[in-house]
């Protein structure tokens, strides 16, 4: 019998890591000011620090500053990158969204909204043979109409790490003009990513999963097409000036991208874990994370009635498996009563992918640098063991 009383195994980062003692204690003493001296005057005593943070996360996507905007999630940079080109570049009735078959419904679902909001069609980029987004098949759908092409970096269901890179290659060696929107949300923080080699209109991505920042952070990386030929929509006094009756001037950075209203204990919280990040190394993260999740799926694969579901070639630190009944939802539940957090995927997150493979629901385990060899030990033997459990029943 595995013991239920040891320590936390947290193997739920792709849905929030937990943060290092010095991201936390950060926050805590920004809240501690704002409750001692206010909060706009603790904003004013941490303006280089806040500042900071957008030249760390510039550092981590190598860009500059000025093409960084620091939001709320994943999802709203992602959303206000969409916002302004469908403000100022929105498409024609002829013309073609091209999504990867990959793509998380948060994504999809706004473009759904804007092809029926002008006629453009949603089209799905179909996989190649190890699951990842095809570039032969994305290649052959290219041609003038294509509007914008959307590609997750690093799915969370399954394992699967997609080249954005060569996206770009492809859509730039075809003079395409299409729009270019990457979302980097599982990514940034557990393997290598360069906005310049990507060569995106947008890179999105999280504070709370791999970079180990807090909940409700975030951030955007912005081409110069993004800053130069669109305009975000709306824009706040954060964003822009009103300079005259009927005028306004528009900030010439990604700050145009902002709102005024944020969390700033958040903020440097996010900030405290770039930096380590950067510190520790982008490459170590990704070493250890890999060896674990290699760990894990070899060690999964043995145990009769497991399946595990990951694709690709090349693979991120996201293992999926399908259980036997009960099912997903109650070995997740189960593993948390015996100290191990993971987390359930279902079909609404990617039901095109899903429904491809026939999967309804699936256990998601996800590593990272503070855990080791004997925790991933562990967790094989506690799932080994209530599926055994189950047979018997």
């Amino acid at each position: 019998m595995v013991s239920a009383s040891a320590p936390l195994v947290h193997l739920n980062n792709a849905g929030s890591a937990l943060p290092s003692a010095q991201t936390l204690r950060v926050q805590i003493e920004h809240l501690q000011a704002e409750a001692t001296i206010g909060g706009y005057e603790a904003h004013a005593a941490q303006a280089d620090a806040i500042g900071g943070v957008s030249a760390s996360v510039a550092q981590l996507l190598n860009t500059t500053p000025e093409q960084v905007a620091l939001v709320e999630s994943a999802t709203v940079g992602w959303d206000r990158a969409l916002q302004a080109v469908f403000y100022s570049d929105p498409p024609a009735a002829h013309q073609r969204i091209l999504v990867a078959s990959t793509e998380y419904a948060s994504n999809v679902l706004p473009l759904m909204q804007v092809a029926n909001r002008t006629g453009a069609s949603v089209e799905f980029i179909p996989d190649g043979p190890d699951g990842s987004t095809s570039l032969e098949a994305l290649k052959d759908m290219l041609d003038e109409n294509v509007w914008l092409v959307s590609i997750t970096h690093a799915p969370s269901h399954n394992g699967v790490v997609n080249d954005v890179v060569g996206v770009g290659d492809a859509l730039r060696f075809f003079g395409s003009s299409a729009w270019y929107l990457v979302d980097a949300c599982q990514s940034v923080g557990q393997l290598p990513v360069d906005f310049a080699r990507i060569g995106a209109d947008a890179v999105s991505a999280t504070g709370r999963k791999f970079l180990r920042g807090p909940r409700g952070t975030g951030f955007v990386a912005v081409s110069h097409r993004l800053l130069h030929d669109v305009e975000p929509f709306p824009l706040d006094l954060h964003a822009a000036t009103w300079t005259g009756r009927d005028t306004y001037e528009i900030q010439p950075t990604a700050r145009r991208f902002e709102s005024w209203e944020t969390s700033y204990a958040a903020v440097l919280g996010l900030g405290a874990a770039v930096d380590q990040a950067l510190d520790l190394g982008i490459d170590v993260i990704a070493a250890s994370i890999s060896a674990l999740a290699e760990q894990l799926r070899v060690g999964l694969a043995i145990i009769p009635g497991i399946t595990v579901q990951d694709r690709g070639t090349h693979q991120s630190g996201i293992v999926t498996i399908t259980v036997p009944d009960p099912g997903a939802a109650a070995m997740v539940v189960a593993l948390r009563e015996h100290g191990i957090n993971t987390s359930l995927s279902t079909a609404d997150y990617a039901p095109i992918d899903f429904s491809a493979r026939s999967i309804t629901e699936q256990v998601r385990l996800s590593p990272h640098t503070y855990l080791d060899a004997a925790d991933i030990d562990r967790t094989l033997a506690v799932i080994a063991e209530l599926v055994g459990s189950r047979s018997k029943s």
